[in-house]
């Protein structure tokens, strides 16, 4: 398992003063000082229920979560879906259903689901949720319901600071080139189209195609090929800090792990991959860029062990979030909220 890098500490922001409400019934402190984030917030009495407490504290939830990117509400036991529902509810108006699936989940209540069942030997690597969607969520929510025996952390990053570690040529080329994700829907190789759109209809997937500036062509025996262009730098519509936010490194395919990798291009032919990313035009990234990218990702990020009843929140813009492998039984919830169009991210909004 890799190591695991600490993050710099992040530009300074005006900070609002606590409340004495809000100090007396919890504490803020960072999970490590030498990280920024996440910041950690916990009950200072007992008896606290922190959906209550924090339906009142919104505005000052709302400034910690867009300095830090990530909260880790410890100690208040959100270990299941309907405590993770009604947080999300009180929050940002409820939780939001996984539409344009890319990774195999359950729904476990509501719009809750389980995290990825990608096996456990295997890492995932370091995305922003739905980026390549042209209306993404804001927020994610993770519950720790069964912490893994090994292993099985949700390392974090935060991809302003990604952004600011990127060579200004890359980050210029991109700018100008975009990034083009296609994926492949064949039997046996990632999800099927049917689990991807959530419908059995082919008139419904092309009708979501066509409406979310998605290119696409049927094969034979019902295989569906798909291909969407996409910005990599967003502007964060309340802060309008800039960030690097796109899954031009997450589903390439130098990005999975070797075995997974190599059994992939057994075939060697890269056009019939599962997912994979080009720039724009559709020409192929070059390795040494995309090992550049991966290492300004990794120099961001950090990782703690999960601990039974754990709530994460991150701000979806903001920070970036992983698996790591783990051993034993895991059980984290997952929920999204905030439904955000790319059209008022982009860099040159507002």
């Amino acid at each position: 398992m890799m190591a695991l890098p600490k993050t710099k500490t992040l530009p300074s922001v005006r900070r609002q003063p606590v409340s004495a409400a809000a100090a007396d019934l919890v504490r803020f402190a960072p999970l490590d000082p030498a990280w920024s984030l996440p910041l950690v917030i916990s009950p200072a009495v007992s008896g606290v229920d922190l959906t209550t407490w924090a339906q009142k504290h919104k505005a000052l939830l709302e400034e910690h979560l867009l300095r830090h990117g990530a909260l880790l509400f410890r100690g208040f036991s959100v270990d299941s879906a309907a405590v993770l529902e009604r947080f999300v509810e009180a929050l940002s108006g409820g939780a939001l259903p996984y539409r344009e699936r890319s990774s195999p989940r359950s729904k476990a209540e509501g719009n809750v689901y389980t995290s990825t069942e990608h096996p456990p030997e295997y890492r995932i690597f370091l995305h922003n949720e739905q980026s390549y969607n042209l209306v993404f969520p804001l927020r994610i929510y993770f519950a720790c319901q069964t912490p893994a025996a090994a292993g099985g952390e949700t390392p974090i990053a935060d991809v302003r600071g990604v952004l600011r570690r990127l060579d200004p040529d890359i980050v210029q080329r991109f700018a100008r080139r975009k990034y083009r994700y296609v994926r492949n829907f064949n039997d046996g190789l990632g999800l099927r189209w049917e689990t991807a759109f959530q419908t059995e209809s082919r008139a419904e997937v092309e009708s979501y195609c066509r409406e979310n500036q998605i290119g696409f062509v049927w094969g034979e025996g019902g295989r569906l090929s798909t291909w969407q262009e996409r910005e990599v730098i967003a502007r964060h519509p309340i802060s309008g800090e800039l960030a690097w936010f796109n899954h031009a490194t997450f589903f390439h395919v130098s990005t999975l792990d070797r075995p997974v990798r190599e059994a992939l291009l057994a075939g060697g032919d890269r056009s019939e991959l599962p997912n994979n990313t080009y720039y724009g035009d559709g020409s192929p990234i070059e390795p040494k860029t995309l090992d550049a990218l991966r290492r300004a990702y990794e120099a961001e990020m950090v990782s703690f062990p999960w601990q039974q009843g754990d709530l994460l929140m991150l701000d979806n813009m903001i920070c970036a979030h992983a698996r790591a492998p783990f051993l034993g039984p895991r059980s984290t919830l997952v929920a999204m909220s905030t439904p955000t169009p790319w059209e008022l991210c982009l860099p040159g909004a507002g």
